[in-house]
């Protein structure tokens, strides 16, 4: 099985690895209620899946990944839950941190942080600090309390705060994500086709990539399916072709 997996993943990097993939992470709650299980066990089977989808992305040189982990629309579900998915992220941050600095993979977490406990923003500091690498293998943003919405507008005020003309050269600036490139391929599970507030602005041409498969059943192979869908396009971003 891994000679195929290491055949395969030769083939891709022949081919142009994005640079920047971004991740809607969608379908714990079905995965979980086709199987009699509640929610709390999707979530959990998802926290695998990030890491099978953060191992992929290392070995095919992806240098950027950024994952919509909790939206500003996410409040609106049961407490419990809620409760559930954030005492997950923290016993995630507590035991992979150290993992995460042995494979030379930086972590940012990007969002309204504001609203979260102390103790929590403390943990993300902390991994943040922790996973530090001047020349990472992989650079992971966690998108929590984002929407994309919600960043437009923060960017847009601050950027009149600071005394500039709101322009598209100036917005970028001001975005959660100034600095890092524009996602080259937006993977979407479950079978929805949407964006559901996540990265209005960044994807004007990211190339979407939708599967069937809730989240929890996402894999290395679907991930190197992903980019070799990727490669057979071509970006033309309103030009034409050579």
């Amino acid at each position: 099985m891994k000679f195929w997996v290491d055949i395969q993943r030769r083939r891709l990097r022949r081919g142009k690895i994005p640079e920047h993939v971004a991740v809607i992470m969608d379908g714990n709650g079905t995965w979980a209620a086709r199987r009699g299980l509640p929610r709390s066990a999707g979530h959990a089977r998802g926290a695998d899946a990030l890491r099978r989808t953060l191992t992929e992305a290392a070995a095919l040189g992806v240098k950027y990944l950024t994952v919509y982990a909790f939206s500003t629309e996410n409040w609106k579900r049961p407490p419990e839950e809620i409760n559930y998915l954030l005492n997950l992220f923290m016993e995630y941050l507590r035991k992979e941190t150290t993992e995460l600095v042995r494979n030379k993979i930086t972590v940012r977490f990007l969002g309204g942080l504001e609203r979260f406990a102390p103790e929590l923003q403390e943990l993300m500091r902390k991994a943040e600090v922790e996973t530090r690498n001047p020349r990472p293998l992989v650079t992971i943003n966690i998108m929590l309390n984002y929407g994309g919405r919600d960043e437009l507008v923060r960017a847009a005020n601050q950027v009149l705060k600071s005394g500039r003309e709101v322009t598209e050269a100036a917005l970028p600036d001001y975005l959660f994500t100034a600095g890092l490139p524009d996602p080259d391929l937006l993977i979407r599970t479950s079978g929805q086709l949407r964006l559901s507030n996540f990265l209005l602005w960044q994807s004007a041409y990211t190339e979407f990539w939708f599967t069937p498969q809730c989240w929890p059943d996402f894999s290395g192979r679907s991930f190197r399916q992903a980019v070799r869908s990727f490669q057979r396009r071509q970006r033309r971003r309103g030009g034409v072709s050579a």
